[in-house]
C-alpha cells in the first residue's frame, strides 16, 4: 500500500494555472501537430483516482469532449450539492478535512492520487500532502491570473529528479519531496 499523492500540471513561464480572465486556452500557444501528450498517458497510468476541486471539475465539464478519465474523480467541494446525473458514476463528491478525505479515499482501495487544481493543488501543499509534482512550462508570460502556488506556512523541499523538453520548447520537470 504505497501511497502518493501527485501534481501533473502545466503552468505559464510565471507560474499561472489560468489567465487573469479564468481562460486556458494559452495552453495550446505552442502548436502540436502531432498532438503529444507529453507524458500524461504515462502519468495517468500510474494512478488509482483523482481529487480535484469543484472550479477544476467544472472547467472540465464545460470542456466539448467526451469525460476524459477513466479513473474515479473524488470532487472537493463546500458549495457543490450533488455530481450531475451525466457523470454520478464517473465522480463523486466528497467533503471534510484533506486528511479526512485522504482516509475516505484510502479506505475504497485508492492509493495512487492525481492532485488537480489550484487551490486543491495549495491547499494539499499548505498540509504538506504532495509526493511529487511534474511540471510543464510553457514559454508564456500571463502577467497575472490564477497562480500554481501561494504563500505555505513552511518550506517544502523537493528535488529534481528528470526534466525534458517537448517541441522544442516545453519544459517538463518532475520534482520528488525531500522528506
Amino acid at each position: 500500500m504505497n501511497k502518493r499523492n501527485s501534481v501533473f500540471i502545466a503552468t505559464s513561464l510565471d507560474g499561472y494555472i489560468a489567465d487573469k480572465n479564468g481562460g486556458i486556452d494559452w495552453l495550446h500557444a505552442i502548436p502540436n501537430p502531432d498532438f503529444d501528450d507529453m507524458g500524461y498517458v504515462e502519468f495517468s497510468n500510474k494512478i488509482d483516482a483523482l481529487v480535484m476541486g469543484r472550479t477544476t471539475f467544472e472547467t472540465v465539464l464545460g470542456f466539448d469532449v467526451d469525460w476524459p478519465y477513466n479513473k474515479p474523480v473524488f470532487v472537493l467541494s463546500n458549495t457543490l450539492k450533488e455530481i450531475p446525473k451525466s457523470h454520478k458514476e464517473k465522480a463523486f463528491l466528497i467533503k471534510g478535512t484533506l486528511f479526512e478525505i485522504l482516509d475516505q479515499i484510502h479506505e475504497m482501495g485508492f492509493y495512487k492520487l492525481y492532485i488537480d487544481g489550484g487551490t486543491t493543488i495549495r491547499n494539499f501543499l499548505k498540509e504538506d500532502l504532495i509526493d511529487d509534482m511534474v511540471l510543464t512550462t510553457i514559454p508564456i508570460l500571463l502577467g497575472g491570473g490564477s497562480s500554481l502556488f501561494s504563500e505555505l506556512p513552511n518550506e517544502i523541499k523537493f528535488e529534481l529528479i528528470g526534466a525534458k523538453t517537448y517541441l522544442n520548447q516545453i519544459t517538463q520537470n518532475h520534482y520528488k519531496r525531500k522528506r
